[in-house]
């Protein structure tokens, strides 16, 4: 549970930088995807292949997506220093040429799991609920405020420390997989870290009202069920079979 003291109900009060950034902290600190039970499974090692596939498969449709989204909140920002800062995510995904980017390195670890890339393009194994999670999320990158938006992305506080267990877990348990398939989680935990701080200083300087510094946290709190939602559809289909 969060550390923070809560205000009288009501209040306008305008939290503290301090204050912010904790309540901001301890959102994916209680609400990470890491605490679901199918994460908390691959971790352990209990994930079969056809699980792990499945999951990888329609985790796909989600990271083609990140650039879309990113795309999308760019062409909010009226400050082209900023802009060409925020444009670095979608070439970290996309790459500056073909055969390059976090979308190719997934790729890839689908053919180190025994996915040809074309299944994995092709989107046809993506499942409804994956689906409307991911538009739920591109849509709300759409529709809402630079600052909802950009507060989303704050689930990368998160990002490197999954990442590193995820490393572990499947050089430990999912040894089928062959190691270069890896090189997704290793980028992602210095792009996660860099990407974090600098939305976090963003948040921190745009959320002028204590109404605003609130929709930040909720805007947080939509991408947490998100990743929760894309993780209940996955894990429900195995249920299913």
């Amino acid at each position: 549970m969060s550390t923070v003291a809560p205000r009288a109900a009501g209040t306008d009060e305008l939290w503290s930088p301090e204050e912010f950034t904790a309540h901001l902290r301890a959102v994916p600190a209680e609400r990470y995807h890491d605490r679901h039970p199918f994460n908390v499974r691959m971790h352990q090692g209990a994930l079969t292949p056809e699980e792990l596939r499945r999951w990888i498969l329609n985790r796909f449709h989600y990271q083609r997506n990140v650039p879309v989204k990113d795309a999308l909140i760019l062409a909010k920002f009226h400050d082209p220093a900023l802009r060409r800062s925020w444009l670095r995510r979608i070439q970290d995904h996309d790459g500056l040429v073909e055969g390059e980017g976090g979308i190719e390195r997934w790729l890839r670890l689908g053919e180190a799991a025994g996915i040809d890339r074309e299944r994995l393009r092709s989107g046809a194994e993506v499942l409804p609920g994956v689906r409307l999670a991911v538009d739920g999320y591109v849509n709300f990158c759409r529709l809402r405020s630079p600052l909802e938006a950009v507060a989303a992305s704050l689930t990368e506080l998160a990002a490197p420390t999954i990442m590193r267990t995820r490393i572990d877990a499947f050089e430990r348990h999912y040894r089928w997989i062959e190691a270069d398939g890896l090189t997704y989680f290793r980028t992602r935990i210095g792009q996660g870290g860099r990407d974090s701080e600098e939305a976090l200083a963003l948040v921190l300087a745009w959320a002028r009202t204590r109404q605003a510094q609130e929709a930040a946290v909720g805007a947080l709190r939509f991408k947490c069920d998100v990743l929760w939602s894309l993780l209940d559809a996955v894990g429900g289909a195995g249920e299913r079979t």
